[in-house]
């Protein structure tokens, strides 16, 4: 049995479960309609709920789901059902930070200050099922609110569905891009060539330094040293891989296994080779 504490609106009520005294946004189709504050009802199938104890990135749930209006917390929950739809479960704490974000996101676009992401090329390309995930968000802004939505605020949105799935903070999910991005920028500046974000020795590139940053979080050990053969034979892109490392744990406040610069040489290496056949 559920209490109202307060009616979002016709789709939404907070609601305390009488059972464990916690607080929840439930949200399904009608199921605000007529209610009323301290009126108990049952909690009907095929609702979402979003628990309100929590703390997020944010704020707290709580504030959050009291501050930010209905039709962004609808928004963000269909976000989380269309990612749950996906990739099955996901971490629904997301929801209300999602939802904050939302709301600033209209604001932007309402006053022209539409933001310029210069990491979403990485974004796309890092979370590329996240990414295609979160362009429902353009859809609902369109057909809600009578909004248009840029790639780089799908961008962000992709975020909070990668940071739902892995159980990541989203500000470290924007480390790892921004850490693409570098690594990236340094070889653009070595070679003196554009790197394509959609060829292999990019996409291969990429996913190392995302599961590196896994391996960082986790503390998992790589088995196989690289170290020697990578930095006798390849020295420019040890020396690469090298700084790359130590930029990343600067900006994560990771320790990074010292074996991670062989690996990451070996990919770098990759990428100078389509760059630059002669090196």
């Amino acid at each position: 049995m559920y209490r109202v504490s307060r009616v979002l609106n016709n789709n939404g009520v907070i609601a305390i479960d009488m059972e464990d005294n916690q607080e929840y946004v439930l949200l399904g189709k009608g199921l605000g309609f007529g209610k009323k504050v301290s009126e108990r009802f049952e909690k009907p199938d095929g609702i979402s709920m979003y628990r309100l104890a929590d703390d997020t990135e944010r704020g707290s749930a709580k504030s959050l789901a009291q501050n930010v209006a209905p039709e962004f917390i609808e928004m963000a929950d269909a976000v989380m059902r269309e990612a749950e739809s996906r990739f099955g479960t996901v971490d629904r704490r997301v929801m209300l930070p999602l939802a904050d974000h939302l709301s600033f996101a209209a604001s932007r676009v309402r006053n022209g200050e539409q933001i310029s992401n210069p990491l979403t090329d990485d974004i796309r390309t890092l979370f590329h099922s996240e990414f295609k995930t979160a362009l429902l968000i353009k859809d609902l802004f369109r057909d809600r609110l009578g909004l248009s939505l840029d790639d780089h605020e799908v961008g962000y949105v992709a975020l909070h569905i990668h940071s739902a799935i892995e159980d990541e903070k989203i500000s470290m999910a924007m480390q790892t891009a921004q850490a693409v991005r570098e690594c990236v920028d340094m070889l653009e500046q070595e070679t003196g060539e554009h790197i394509d974000v959609l060829s292999l020795a990019y996409n291969r590139l990429m996913n190392h330094i995302k599961y590196m940053v896994a391996r960082g979080v986790t503390g998992e050990d790589l088995k196989v040293n690289m170290n020697d053969y990578m930095s006798i034979k390849f020295p420019k892109s040890y020396a690469l891989a090298t700084s790359v490392c130590d930029r990343l744990a600067a900006s994560t406040g990771l320790t990074f296994d010292e074996m991670e610069i062989g690996y990451l040489a070996m990919h770098i290496e990759r990428v100078y080779s389509t760059c630059s056949p002669s090196t």
